[in-house]
């Protein structure tokens, strides 16, 4: 009687932790997703000086910009993130752990926003920037997608920023020959600027950024578009830097053997449209922005990428990968040589 009863307590004990381990991988596995992946909204935090991994953390939380403070400074301390700079931010619950880290890293404002700032956050496409910058300055979004087509405005820009946007300016059926060439970050604005000093700004700073790559971009004998074309592939299909070195090893692996480069990335721009499932007829649809369709880099850019996703482009990690697919619950990477791997991989993290 006494061993039965010893019995039943350890099957309910073991039955609790079984329900308490998928509990808590469900939890932490949301809380490394975005807090809303949909959101728009954009969050003011400040982190003071001084503060620890575990003071941000907390801050992100209190202010609705992550899910759980004990997951992020689990993952931040997983992954050896450091160097968070102190200032005031512009966060949104959509961002990625690695956009919020990347945010801190880079440095805040010293002083605090007063709706004279647009912020760009990595990976946006141009219609999306016309949308932040209609939320925080007089400028419709009509407004800014016209000014940014006007065939004299972009010889303008040509001319002064020759290295960043001739072959941007010489390529074929692109939707917008600025697309990549609005570097994400933090622009001041007043109502005296004009909408033409805006743009010109945010592709100042890319030829900033741009300045430290363009002998390697020459030494590679690439153009600075197909460079910014894979570099904003490789912003939207990895995450970390090292996700993004294996990921553009893909994309060159893939042209040296002239295969299509099959980004998803490629079919949801030429839809013009958000999903998270890519389906079968997607892949047909009809657009030089189709890569699944056709070969090479495409018309342009598909978004305008961060600084990190262009060094990675640039450093590819040496493999012989074809193939990847990303675990959407986790986030997690997966890279293969074969196309039997690759489908082994799909059946195990994509297919239901």
């Amino acid at each position: 009687m006494v061993k039965k009863i010893v019995w039943s307590i350890v099957s309910i004990l073991f039955t609790l932790l079984v329900i308490f381990g998928i509990v808590s991988y469900q939890y932490v596995t949301s809380s490394l997703q975005p807090l809303d992946a949909s959101s728009k909204e954009e969050i003011q935090i400040e982190v003071p000086s001084g503060s620890s991994s575990a003071d941000i953390s907390r801050i992100l939380e209190k202010n609705k910009v992550i899910k759980s403070a004990s997951v992020f400074r689990f993952y931040i301390k997983l992954n050896n993130k450091t160097d968070f700079q102190a200032g005031y931010y512009l966060l949104s619950p959509s961002m990625t752990l690695e956009k919020i880290i990347q945010s801190l890293q880079s440095g805040g404002s010293p002083v605090a926003f007063d709706g004279t700032k647009i912020l760009i956050q990595e990976g946006l496409t141009i219609d999306q920037v016309a949308e932040s910058v209609a939320k925080s300055t007089k400028y419709s979004s009509s407004d800014f997608i016209e000014k940014l087509k006007e065939p004299n405005f972009l010889i303008q820009l040509k001319q002064a920023y020759p290295k960043l946007l001739t072959s941007a300016l010489e390529s074929k059926e692109t939707k917008y020959s600025l697309e990549g060439y609005l570097f994400p970050a933090t622009y001041d604005f007043s109502e005296e600027m004009s909408l033409e000093t805006v743009i010109e700004n945010m592709v100042k700073k890319t030829d900033e950024v741009m300045q430290s790559y363009y002998s390697t971009i020459e030494n590679k004998k690439m153009t600075v578009q197909q460079v910014m074309t894979l570099a904003s592939l490789t912003e939207r299909e990895g995450n970390s830097f090292e996700d993004r070195t294996k990921i553009a090893s893909v994309f060159f692996n893939r042209l040296a053997i002239e295969m299509p480069l099959q980004s998803d990335i490629s079919v949801l721009y030429a839809l013009n449209k958000h999903k998270e499932i890519v389906t079968y007829k997607d892949l047909e649809t009809n657009s030089p922005y189709n890569l699944y369709q056709n070969k090479g880099y495409g018309p342009g850019p598909f978004n305008n990428p961060s600084e990190d996703a262009i060094k990675a482009t640039l450093n590819p990690a040496d493999t012989n990968y074809i193939y990847f697919l990303a675990d959407t619950s986790t986030g997690k990477v997966y890279f293969s040589r074969t196309y039997a791997e690759h489908q082994e991989l799909v059946d195990e993290y994509i297919v239901p």
